[in-house]
């Protein structure tokens, strides 16, 4: 297993190299196939491990490759940990962008940058993969910072583009606020510890516990709950946790394909995985979890608000990306680590089903993405339509479908918890099932439904299968695929080698028997109904009365006018942080750069220098009679001082 490990993290890093160093040299078909075989063979590896650990239960492979740096008697080494929770990621994500190679391979056929995009993305999985197969905290930070970069690159695929340049640096810059955090919490942990490695912190907890950090004067915080927090910081960037959340729907700017692949599926799900991951730590810190369950609770509401008032097609799907990452951390506040890890999962199907399928309306549409120029696709695109209603029905928890499982679930845990804040998140969570319902069907019923507002002069038809083999991939497991695992990965002890959690019972309240009685258990709850609510007003704003949303629009127009400009964090960061760090930025480099180090230290020196050898060049007359009297007078000096001393 470690052999196959390793060829399945190397082989996206390989094939990536070759598209980006040689594929140009060759042709596109050598680009996309030789990548889409390689993320293959790792999709392949993935699953065979996974089903290795399936009737191996206990088999865990963790083993260091070789020791990268030693100092002062500290080891810092690269390896590889393969547990229940690693193998389960290395499938979602190597499934996921399997996918999204094939898709495009339609997509991108006629862009320039081809080659480009297809290295690209072969090195975003290489460094996901890392992320998640670390067994230390040195080498998750290298693969987290690899997806951060080729995020960056991929945003700003379109470089010629300036909104796209913009949307990149945006995240690129905001990612390094949360990146900050993530790497003071390792100096905390390696401060208090001495190592890095899972295992070693894990063991050695109670020495955070115990230790005692101060912050300011006589302030001080628990060592485990200072580490945990800014811990949490790093997965509040990465997962767009309010208010570092601006820079995903910014993101959108990229090709269609990366929207699904790093922004639905997997850089953006790294926070939520580095948690679960942390679990031994969070679990100590009553302090963290609550903290970590109001952001959550936060993004879910007030993110999926924003989904109902924009009118670009990504983005819509981009805050509801951000409302469903909220509900994962949600889960993850309350404990329910294996209910949190569920949800990113089949979130993960569903939202690349949304996007791809987003994509292929694009496509049709020569890049047309606002919705309001849309309407009655269904007719003229059934596939995508039928892809689209099925990953909205499972994203809005439809009874039966893979959504509904891992929500209703997450749900359950958040209901059942005594932690401080739960009770705000249980209504959080409960209002966002409604907003989720609305926004969903608003994006379905305007696109697909309806009378054609499209004015394009070409005639609208269906993509090509190159396009619609991910879409049909999809959209078995959006519907499926959490029949035969919910049992396991939720209510099972599947994830105990990895994730420390409390029994299911303790954490749902409820004794799991199947996934059918799991349903109908639901029916008593009132998530389904909320959702059935949204889904209904939906009809009538949309479909029945579609006037009305503007008569309500002009009626609350102040609360219109915040959620349009997205609660004012873009301008909040833009002219007061921006502006005025730019500004702190010009005083210290007028004063500290050019008038101390420039004009005193550095041009300074040598001006005091040149003046000192004007001076002292007087002094070299070239006379010998002058010499001769210098000689005397330092002599008489010299023997003046002997006599006196």
């Amino acid at each position: 297993m470690y052999e196959l490990s390793l060829i399945a993290l190397i082989t996206p890093l390989i094939v990536g190299l070759l598209a980006g160093f040689v594929g140009s040299r060759i042709n596109k078909s050598f680009t996309h196939w030789m990548t889409t075989l390689g993320i293959f063979i790792s999709f392949a590896i993935s699953c065979w491990i996974l089903i290795e650990i399936f009737l191996n239960p206990g088999l865990l492979l963790n083993q260091n490759i070789y020791e990268w740096m030693s100092i002062a008697g500290f080891n810092f080494k690269a390896g590889i940990l393969v547990d229940n929770l690693t193998a389960s990621m290395m499938v979602v994500v190597t499934f996921i962008s399997l996918m999204v190679h094939i898709y495009s391979i339609g997509y991108m056929r006629d862009d320039p940058g081809y080659h480009r995009f297809f290295c690209y993305i072969s090195l975003f999985t290489f460094a996901m993969l890392l992320l998640v197969i670390s067994n230390n905290l040195l080498q998750l930070f290298f693969g987290w910072e690899g997806v951060g970069l080729m995020s960056y690159l991929l945003i700003g695929f379109w470089y010629k583009k300036e909104s796209a340049i913009k949307a990149n640096f945006k995240a690129f810059i905001i990612n390094r606020v949360g990146d900050m955090g993530l790497i003071l919490g390792i100096a905390v942990i390696f401060s208090v510890i001495g190592s890095l490695d899972y295992q070693m912190i894990f063991d050695s907890s109670t020495e955070l516990v115990n230790t005692k950090i101060t912050i300011i004067n006589d302030y001080s915080v628990s060592g485990i709950t200072l580490a945990c927090l800014l811990l949490f910081i790093g997965a509040m960037g990465k997962s767009a946790q309010m208010p570092l959340h601006v820079w995903l729907p910014d993101s959108m700017e990229g090709p269609t394909p990366i929207s699904a692949l790093i922004h639905a599926a997997t850089m953006v799900t790294a926070g939520v995985y580095m948690v679960a991951r942390m679990s031994p730590l969070f679990e100590l810190s009553s302090m963290a979890l609550s903290v970590v369950l109001i952001v959550g609770a936060t993004t879910a509401i007030c993110s999926g608000l924003l989904g109902i008032v924009q009118f670009d097609i990504k983005r819509i799907i981009a805050y509801s990306t951000i409302s469903q990452l909220g509900y994962m951390i949600v889960a993850a506040g309350v404990s329910a680590y294996s209910a949190s890890i569920f949800h990113l999962m089949t979130h993960a199907f569903f939202k690349s089903l949304l996007f791809l399928a987003a994509g292929s309306v694009i496509i049709a549409l020569h890049h047309e993405q606002d919705i309001r120029k849309m309407g009655g696709l269904r007719q003229y695109m059934p596939i995508t339509y039928i892809a689209a209603l099925i990953g909205s029905l499972s994203l809005i928890g439809f009874p039966g479908f893979a959504g509904f499982f891992s929500k209703d679930a997450l749900i359950e845990a958040v209901a059942h918890s005594s932690n401080l804040g739960s009770e705000f998140a249980y209504y959080c969570v409960l209002i966002g099932v409604v907003i989720t319902a609305l926004y969903t069907f608003r994006f379905l019923f305007v696109v697909f439904h309806g009378d054609s507002r499209y004015k394009g002069d070409n005639q609208i038809k269906e993509s090509s299968w190159v396009i619609l083999i991910p879409l049909i991939l999809l959209s078995i497991p959006s519907i499926i695929i959490a029949w035969p695992t919910l049992g396991i990965l939720v209510f099972g002890d599947f994830f105990s080698n990895s994730i420390q959690q409390m029994s299911s019972y303790e954490l749902f309240g409820y004794k799991y028997q199947s996934p059918l009685n799991f349903l109908i258990h639901a029916f008593s709850g009132p998530v389904i109904y909320l959702s059935l609510i949204g889904i209904i007003t939906a009809w009538v704003c949309y479909i029945k009365m579609p006037h009305f949303p503007e008569k309500i629009s002009n009626k609350f127009a102040i609360i219109y006018k915040v959620l349009v400009n997205k609660y004012y964090f873009d301008y909040f960061y833009e002219k007061v942080v921006a502006k005025n760090t730019t500004k702190l930025g010009l005083v210290f480099w007028n004063f500290g750069d050019i008038k101390i180090i420039d004009d005193f230290l550095v041009n300074g020196t040598a001006i005091r220098i040149q003046k000192l050898s004007t001076i002292s060049k007087k002094l070299q007359s070239g006379y010998i009679y002058h010499y001769a009297l210098m000689m005397v007078i330092g002599l008489s000096l010299f023997l003046a001082w002997i006599i006196i001393n």
